[in-house]
Formats: structure tokens, C-alpha cells, sequence
């Protein structure tokens, strides 16, 4: 086990995070067995926070910052573990995302991060490993606070209507994640549009692909891949994309079928009329 006193707090912001809990549960004069039972887990598992070994839930950062008084020190850091725990390659693409005043993006095959449940994220990125799985779904669900904020970006999503129909874990949790998307329908900055299978060809059937653009900053596309995702500047790409969406999205039903469709297959697929 690594000594605390030898972490750098500026290594990452596990690190920081590590470094100042250990700093506040000192300050109250608290061993890690004590602490762990005021905030009903382990002290092994305050322990492993503390040596940057292990990540922490907002769950238990609330309760930690409550009972050591930190005044929401801990939930102020807690944003920035909750970054790094993105994969490396996405985490630039989060950033520019987190600060984007327009966001459009097509998917073929899966819900967009930004509008997925906690049950269809998980059942997402449990598919290959479940190692680090809580806190993985943590730093999806974190994204999506910049729907909530004071000046959301505007949002147009276009999905296949084969995502409505690819059952991500159980049928309550797709029942519930079409309930979400559903739940946007008035939302005046977020607009919602299934493309249907009735549309055949379209300019989307080379896959997913969201653009996103900003105040004082140049357009940017990013393209998903298995390992890594592709994000471009390159005024060209970006043009030729923006081209592909306009088609899929004519191609779609309107906002108003649209929720129409995701009701129907609510109905028919799980067995729920919305």
C-alpha cells in the first residue's frame, strides 16, 4: 500500500481527493474505522480513497463531506474524479462537450450518454468488464448535469429506431429509458427525432457521430470507435458532416411522431403505455 504522506495531490485528482480527505478526517480526529462506520461503509474502503486505490461515489462523498464538515470541499472535487474515471481518449471530448452551447448527434445504436438512465448505463458498460462499474455509471450520469445548469446547451438528438428496440438489460429497464427520452418532449432546449426503419438508405448507415459547436470556438466532430473516439476541427469534415446530419434528419419523423413512436414501442416491446 502506498504511503499517503507520499501521494502528490497534484498527480490527479484521485490523488487530490485522496490527500484532503485524509486531511479532514485528521483534522476531526477520526481513525479510518471511525469515520467508515459514521458514514456506514469500511475504513479499508477509506482507506483505499485515501492511497488513491480506489475511486469514490458521490454517495459516499456526500455523506463524507457532511459528517467531516468540509463545507462541500469534497463535493466540489468530486466532478473532477468523476472526469478521470472516463476512458483517457474520451476524456478531452467530455471537456469540450461539458462547454458546447450546441450539441446535434445521430446514434445507431445506442441511447446518447446524456440522456441514459442509470440501469441502461450500467447494463451498457457492464458488457465487457464490470471492474470499477459504480463509479464508471457515476461519471456518465455526471455528464449530464450540463442539461440541468443555468444556460443548458441546445440539443438535437436523431435515433435509429433500432435503439428503442435493442434491449439493454431487462424490460423494466428499457421501459424506464424510454420513459426518460419521453420525459424531454417539452423541454424547449432538447429535441428528440427517431429515425425510422421505414427510411431505408440513409446518410447516417456509416454509424453514430455527434457535432458539437460553441461561442468563440470552431465547430467539432467526433466519431465513436472501439478503442478510442475521432474528434476533428478540420473546417472540411466538419462541413461534410453537418451535410450527413441535415439528410438524417430530414429523414426522421417529426419531434411530436417521434414521441409517438417511442410510446408505441413502449407499448408493444415492454408492455407499458406511457
Amino acid at each position: 500500500m502506498p504511503n499517503i504522506s507520499e501521494l502528490d495531490p497534484s498527480a490527479s485528482p484521485l490523488n487530490y481527493y485522496g490527500y484532503e480527505l485524509r486531511r479532514l478526517r485528521e483534522s476531526a480526529h477520526l481513525t479510518l474505522n471511525q469515520l467508515g462506520k459514521i458514514i456506514f461503509c469500511t475504513g479499508s474502503l477509506i482507506g483505499q480513497i485515501e492511497t488513491a486505490r480506489k475511486a469514490p461515489t458521490r454517495e459516499l462523498t456526500e455523506r463524507a463531506d457532511a459528517a467531516l464538515g468540509a463545507d462541500g470541499a469534497l463535493l466540489r472535487l468530486w466532478p473532477l474524479v468523476a472526469r478521470s474515471q472516463l476512458p483517457g481518449w474520451f476524456q478531452s471530448y467530455a471537456d469540450m462537450e461539458a462547454i458546447a452551447t450546441y450539441l446535434s448527434t445521430y446514434q445507431a445504436q445506442l441511447v446518447h450518454g446524456l440522456f441514459q438512465t442509470d440501469e441502461y448505463a450500467r447494463a451498457v458498460l457492464s458488457v465487457v468488464t464490470r471492474d470499477h462499474l459504480d463509479v464508471r455509471v457515476e461519471a456518465r450520469i455526471e455528464r449530464q448535469r450540463i442539461l440541468d445548469r443555468a444556460n443548458p446547451p441546445a440539443v438535437w438528438v436523431v435515433l435509429d429506431e433500432a435503439v428503442l428496440h435493442r434491449p439493454m438489460g431487462s424490460a423494466d429497464t428499457m421501459r424506464r429509458q424510454l420513459t426518460h427520452l419521453l420525459s424531454f418532449r417539452n423541454q424547449k432546449d432538447v429535441n428528440i427525432q427517431v429515425l425510422p426503419y421505414s427510411a431505408g438508405a440513409h446518410a447516417g448507415l456509416m454509424g453514430s457521430f455527434n457535432i458539437l459547436r460553441f461561442k468563440d470556438e470552431p465547430d467539432i466532430v467526433y466519431t465513436p470507435d472501439y478503442n478510442q473516439g475521432h474528434m476533428t476541427f478540420n473546417p472540411t469534415d466538419v462541413r461534410d458532416r453537418s451535410l450527413y446530419y441535415d439528410h438524417v434528419q430530414a429523414a426522421a419523423l417529426s419531434v411530436s411522431d417521434s414521441a409517438e413512436r417511442i410510446a408505441q414501442v413502449m407499448e408493444e416491446r415492454y408492455g407499458e403505455h406511457p
